[in-house]
């Protein structure tokens, strides 16, 4: 994800920023730089000097910050994933219940990857292709989000009865859905999906439960 303010590039010549302060911007470029070179290139054909190159860094500073690719790919990886997780917790319903809670999320999701393309489609496509320490960070981020669900769900219904399954299922869908348009339309329009989505998940939590 960007973070204007700390990835604008560093003012050339002598200036009064700290160390700290510039070894932030490297790392946020490299992060950007690693998303955008993964979503046109492929993780495969991403090489450390795309990141370097894109981010403006010598590879010297690359790996003073980073062991290789992969672990750049990973770091770029958490930091996107956290911002999009914040922006879903921080949506705000316009109206009581859980239904309303659970489109507001839907949107914030939806409009967060479309704002961002090159994260949605490095880390929600490309990241089968970077390996198993990959694939065991998506299996957690996917995990994150279904305790997300389940936490939305408890707090409108204070005896909730869906199996833990449930959650699975309704991260999965959600999942292949969005994959599926990425793929075929891009990351533009994904908040046309929204009531896809919604609808998805509602009939996954207010199905007939067992008494």
């Amino acid at each position: 994800m960007q973070r204007q303010a700390a990835t604008r590039p560093l003012p050339r010549g002598p200036h009064n920023l700290t160390r700290d302060h510039v070894l932030a911007s490297q790392r946020e470029r490299m992060i950007e730089a690693v998303a955008a070179a993964v979503a046109s290139k492929g993780y495969g054909a991403t090489t450390v000097g795309d990141v370097v190159a894109g981010a403006g860094v010598s590879r010297k500073t690359f790996y003073e910050h980073f062991r290789d690719k992969e672990d750049c790919f990973l770091a770029a990886f958490d930091a996107g994933v956290d911002d999009l997780l914040r922006a879903i917790v921080a949506a705000e319903p316009d109206a009581p219940g859980w239904k309303a809670a659970l489109r507001a999320r839907v949107h914030a999701y939806l409009s967060t990857l479309a704002a961002h393309p090159d994260f949605a489609h490095a880390f929600l496509i490309e990241v089968f292709t970077a390996g198993p320490r990959a694939l065991e960070r998506r299996n957690e981020v996917h995990a994150r989000f279904e305790q997300l669900l389940s936490d939305l769900y408890a707090r409108h219904d204070p005896t909730p009865s869906l199996r833990a399954e449930t959650w699975t299922a309704a991260v999965g869908a959600l999942n292949e859905v969005v994959v599926a348009h990425l793929r075929t339309r891009g990351a533009a329009d994904l908040p046309a999906l929204e009531d896809a989505l919604v609808d998805i998940q509602v009939a996954l939590f207010a199905a007939p439960r067992d008494g």
